[in-house]
């Protein structure tokens, strides 16, 4: 998408947001997970007023009653509630599924939904494991339904921007890209506050487990699931899978050929398996490096953050502000041929290749262009992804993000996962289009 290109899906988007929409002509969604990220989903969601919330489901009960006022407080009326999120896929009058649950129960969910002929929106990551997103990806391809992949960062302007600006040449050859993402909470490291109400009475411990690993009744796994393998792949698949989905997405790249990571629990023990710092290096075969890092330990390298480095230039990306700069390169080699004998040196000097390349920058004052800054304004790119969705259900035709990149996005996360564990680089089977096996 070219920036015109944006600034028109942004007046459509606004023309939508306007309109009066009849009963019959609403796309019809249920919510399978109401928490924290949800909530925002919905608010998104709602937006626009093509979307009608009609069903909920959640296993703790008191995000379902906050998930029917917010939606009777916009909307004036409640959705219904589910008690097992399969109502909503033997409901023919439902339209499409939001996932919104721990990453173990994704795939299953997408899939049966798909199955039903649900179109869906599934948070990321889009899968657990690697092999998943093959099933989802034969799935939307058998059924012929929308997927699209909540990693909202690029729908927003900034981020269609920097696209531009790197497929436009303004970088030249990006061989190198450094992204991060820091935080330095409790709340950050996924230690979040538990309600004083949860219990056995109000938490449906069998439904959160699912197909994962039965265990004893817990409210630190069921409210910080983030920490903990069987429920979740921890920073890599919560945050860098935000990083890869950015970074495919600005170079037109499919998949890592080669990942090496590692990855430490150095602070955030309580109510935690997986690491608090994870590093890791990605190489691709269009032919750049990632570095991806991430720490719960400090934030002052800003909570989300992109440099690509080319040869003519580097953008630094955050969300909602994009930094452009050229390369100033100047060629100096005095101190080298100051060396030389004396004749080799003049020498040296009189060459016209010499005098364009050197001494111009030593003779003539210039103006050297400092770059560009660009602030976004106005909706969060979620209100812009749902819009995408919304697109996609009307015409039929996908987003960018679909099962596709929402598989590669989450298999990067999955490869840098197995290399910490393994201590190993891991490697990508491009014909398989899974992690290699040995």
């Amino acid at each position: 998408m070219t920036r015109r290109g944006f600034l028109e899906m942004q007046a459509a988007m606004a023309a939508s947001m306007q309109a009066r929409v009849s009963a019959n002509d609403r796309v019809r969604a249920a919510f399978v997970g109401c928490g924290a990220r949800a909530h925002e989903l919905m608010e998104a969601m709602m937006a626009h007023p093509q979307f009608e919330i009609a069903a909920v489901s959640d296993a703790y009960q008191g995000r379902i009653e906050r998930a029917q006022d917010r939606v009777r407080a916009r909307r004036g009326a409640a959705p219904r509630v589910l008690k097992d999120y399969r109502e909503a896929l033997g409901d023919k009058s439902i339209d499409a599924v939001i996932v919104a649950t721990p990453d173990h129960w994704h795939k299953p969910m997408v899939v049966e939904a798909l199955e039903a002929g649900k179109d869906v929106y599934c948070e990321k990551p889009l899968t657990f494991r690697s092999s998943e997103g093959l099933e989802i990806i034969a799935a939307a391809k058998r059924t012929g339904r929308i997927v699209q992949v909540g990693s909202q960062g690029m729908s927003s302007m900034t981020q269609n921007q920097a696209r531009e600006l790197i497929r436009g040449g303004k970088l030249g050859k990006v061989t190198m890209i450094r992204a991060a993402y820091n935080r330095n909470t409790a709340s950050g490291a996924w230690i979040y506050p538990i309600p004083p109400d949860a219990s056995p009475e109000t938490v449906n411990w069998e439904m959160f487990l699912g197909p994962a690993p039965k265990r004893g009744f817990s409210l630190e796994r069921f409210f910080r699931w983030r920490c903990y393998e069987d429920y979740s792949g921890g920073i890599a698949t919560d945050l860098f899978v935000h990083l890869c989905t950015t970074i495919h997405f600005l170079m037109n790249a499919k998949m890592p050929a080669r990942v090496m990571a590692m990855g430490e629990l150095y602070r955030w023990k309580e109510s935690r398996e997986v690491p608090d710092t994870l590093n890791a290096v990605l190489e691709y075969p269009e032919g750049f490096t990632v570095n991806l890092s991430s720490t719960f330990n400090n934030q002052s390298s800003s909570e989300a953050s992109f440099t690509f480095l080319g040869t003519e230039g580097t953008i630094a990306v955050g969300w909602g502000e994009l930094r452009y700069w050229p390369e100033n390169v100047r060629e100096d080699n005095r101190w080298i041929v100051e060396s030389w004998p004396r004749r080799l040196e003049e020498q040296y000097w009189k060459d016209p290749k010499v005098q364009k390349e050197e001494l111009r920058h030593l003779n003539k004052p210039r103006l050297v262009d400092g770059g560009n800054v660009w602030r976004e304004e106005g909706q969060d790119a979620t209100i812009i992804h749902f819009w995408h969705f919304l697109n996609s259900i009307r015409t039929r035709k996908p987003y960018w993000q679909n099962e596709v990149a929402g598989h590669h996005a989450a298999a990067c996360a999955h490869m840098v996962n197995e290399s910490v564990k393994t201590r190993r680089m891991v490697e990508w089977d491009f014909e398989r289009d899974d992690i290699k096996r040995a």
